[in-house]
């Protein structure tokens, strides 16, 4: 059988590691294709940079047009990320009738609905389950496992390095600044870890997996975003004490075809199954109208788990050409967006207020929650011994946003609470 031949941008850590799968595993690749996977050019930045894995210096090029437009090329994977340059390479494979394979979540979050509707008209494959969440293959489940649910919620951590300075922080009773740089030094974050500590990253991958979820075309401008670097150690502290961990959480739901995406650090209740997702692991939870909740846990990133993720959608690429259908699954963005209101987001909230310590402050607090139809949950104050202040702690039943933002803008009026603290979504 006539091999399936296979261009390669980029040879960094994920890249490496395709090669490696796809070479250790060809015995294992030709079983489930029915030929050989044949890695025929790879474009690195340098052709006579040092490299950890040994590669023919003629497979070796460092332009990328030459591999794209190579006619005996079907397959090409991407892993070198950026969005403007890389783009213009997918767009020109697939209008050559390539299929593709990615990793770019940046441009699967901002471009996903032009390439899939591309790929389509040119009966090309694009697949890109190692955009989000490494080694799970969380895309997959949504597009298949739940093809005959109805998915009404998308929960999860999806960003590891943020994740990891939650649970230091968390276990250690670590500052966030000297977690940071711990993970910095461990290689867990960046020199400029922004995209990750402000939640970029997981509103990226969240905007992925809501599209999929709920088969509308939600833009990443669609998703609110908070990121961590506002938590502190009384937080993590507090939140302990009440029974909860401090996790940033993206969250997607959907009811009756309205639609909210959300990133931000969220009180999540210790019995709940992500509490217990701690380090650089990931884990996506996700309701169906009929399956009830489903968690998938594993590494979130790394040079084998990603590489697997992506040689799985090779084989799965692979298998539609030899059946000849290529090109024909479905496109999933089928349903019109419409985004819930603030009125229409609800969740239980945690607060934490700074007050002066006086009779009849927590009296004129609960007063304001119930102008506002805000319930309490549970209500914990405690004096500050080194001033004339304390601190309340709220944890509400569930509200809306609009009601919680409006309440919030009440309290800063107020001169009995010097100051709102703290303000968290809780789960659980």
């Amino acid at each position: 059988m006539k091999p399936i031949k296979v261009g390669l941008l980029g040879l960094g850590t994920v890249g490496t590691g395709v090669v490696r799968i796809v070479e250790n595993h060809q015995e294992d690749l030709k079983k489930q294709v029915g030929s050989e996977i044949e890695i025929v050019k790879i474009v690195v930045s340098d052709v006579n940079k040092q490299r950890s894995i040994a590669v023919a210096p003629d497979k070796l090029t460092e332009d990328a047009w030459e591999v794209i437009r190579n006619p005996e090329i079907d397959v090409i994977i991407e892993v070198i990320g950026g969005t403007t340059t890389t783009k213009e390479y997918i767009v020109e494979a697939l209008n050559l009738g390539k299929h593709v394979v990615t990793a770019n979540k940046d441009l699967m979050a901002l471009y996903g609905g032009e390439l899939l509707e591309i790929a389509q008209r040119n009966s090309s494959d694009i697949y890109y389950e190692a955009s989000v969440a490494g080694g799970i293959p969380i895309i997959r489940t949504l597009v298949d496992g739940f093809s005959s649910d109805r998915i009404t919620k998308i929960m999860g951590i999806v960003n590891g390095t943020t994740n990891y300075i939650l649970t230091k922080m968390t276990q250690e009773g670590a500052s966030y600044a000297d977690v940071l740089k711990e993970a910095q030094e461990l290689g867990y974050a960046e020199a400029d870890p922004t995209s990750d500590v402000e939640g970029l990253d997981a509103a990226r991958k969240m905007a992925i997996l809501a599209r999929l979820g709920f088969h509308t075309n939600v833009d990443l401008n669609d998703v609110s975003v908070k990121g961590i670097s506002s938590v502190t150690k009384e937080d993590i502290q507090y939140a302990k004490r009440l029974g909860y961990q401090l996790k940033l959480l993206g969250i997607a739901e959907c009811d009756e075809n309205q639609v909210s995406v959300s990133v931000q650090p969220t009180m999540v209740s210790n019995s709940h199954p992500i509490a217990s997702v701690n380090g650089v692991f990931n884990a996506v939870l996700v309701t169906g109208e009929a399956v009830g909740e489903t968690m998938f846990y594993g590494a979130g990133a790394g040079e084998l788990p990603t590489a697997t993720s992506i040689v799985a959608d090779l084989v799965a690429v692979s298998k539609n050409m030899k059946l000849g259908i290529s090109g024909k699954r479905v496109n999933a963005m089928y349903k019109p967006t419409v985004l819930k209101t603030d009125e229409q987001i609800s969740s239980k909230y945690f607060l934490l207020l700074e007050v002066a310590d006086r009779a009849g402050v927590l009296a004129q607090i609960t007063q304001e929650l119930a102008k506002f139809d805000v319930s309490l949950q549970s209500v914990l104050q405690q004096a500050n011994e080194h001033s004339n202040t304390a601190e309340i702690i709220v944890i509400t039943h569930d509200a809306s946003k609009a009601a919680i933002t409006s309440l919030l803008e009440t309290f800063n009026s107020m001169d009995v609470i010097h100051q709102v603290k703290s303000v968290y979504r809780v789960e659980g």
